[in-house]
């Protein structure tokens, strides 16, 4: 009897008291499972286990955790993103080739003004002796503010006005954003969430075609902190470092250069720190 269950009261009032018994009495819940955080092996019977339900449009996926790794909630997602939280939480897509310690990976996104595409990078940000999960986001071209069709670059007074914070020293933790989160489901990384329109459900500001892998490292950092750094820098600025020590050097110029803002984000259905 899976007596280390936990179905939060979110998750009990979406799937009805009768379904959450069964779940508490063992009738419906696993003999084990692969983290959705941290994709390592899991049992209810011995493990503290977190119920979490991916909510979308029109679907709804009920998946397991380590309680460590995030509390018993609900997450609601786009219905885009939660298919692929599916296929990559039942294995029904091809798993994409184990990531470097940087897995970058380069997406189409409706960025304001234009056609362009933000390159995303995760690695392991060192700040006062403590490793932190980061990404990096760089366009591959000028962002234009909405409206204009100008040579300059708006990306960064663009994610200011949206929270970010400029970035002069890489060696302090930045600044919580309200309403933003990062969507990590799988053990894998989906999307980055902003705040819907008139108080509506976070929408995505970045979002994978096909989930990006993260390093090991990476998962149980952002597991330990329960929140992503997010850094963003102007086309050019940081470039795709095939090392962490010259990602953390290209960081390091562009925040010097003026060039680069910053945020911490909580996992998405959690609660900042």
């Amino acid at each position: 009897m899976p007596r280390m269950l936990d179905v939060s009261l979110e998750v009990r009032a979406e799937i009805g008291d009768e379904e959450a018994d069964r779940l508490l009495t063992g009738d419906d819940a696993p003999g084990s499972y692969d983290c959705t955080s941290c994709r390592t092996p899991g049992d209810p019977e011995t493990d503290p286990t977190s119920t979490v339900l991916f909510v979308g449009e029109e679907t709804a996926v009920l998946a397991f955790a380590h309680a460590a790794c995030i509390p018993s909630q609900v997450v609601t997602v786009s219905e885009e993103q939660l298919q692929g939280a599916v296929r990559s939480i039942t294995g029904d897509s091809p798993t994409p080739a184990p990531a470097p310690e940087q897995a970058p990976g380069e997406v189409p996104q409706a960025v304001p003004g234009g056609q362009a595409v933000l390159g995303i990078t995760s690695g392991l940000v060192l700040i006062a002796g403590e490793l932190h999960p980061a990404l990096v986001v760089e366009p591959t071209a000028p962002i234009a503010r909405p409206g204009t069709t100008g040579p300059g670059d708006d990306f960064l007074p663009l994610l200011i006005e949206q929270g970010f914070i400029p970035v002069t020293d890489t060696d302090e933790v930045p600044s919580p954003l309200t309403g933003w989160s990062v969507l990590l489901a799988g053990g894998q990384l989906h999307a980055v969430l902003q705040p819907g329109t008139e108080g509506g459900p976070q929408v995505a500001w970045w979002q994978a075609h096909q989930a990006l892998s993260v390093t090991d490292g990476w998962r149980a950092a952002v597991n330990k902190t329960q929140r992503v750094l997010v850094y963003a820098a102007p086309v050019g600025s940081i470039g795709q470092q095939p090392r962490e020590d010259l990602l953390r050097d290209a960081l390091d110029k562009a925040a010097s250069n003026g060039k680069l803002v910053a945020a911490s984000m909580p996992l998405a259905g959690t609660q900042a720190a």
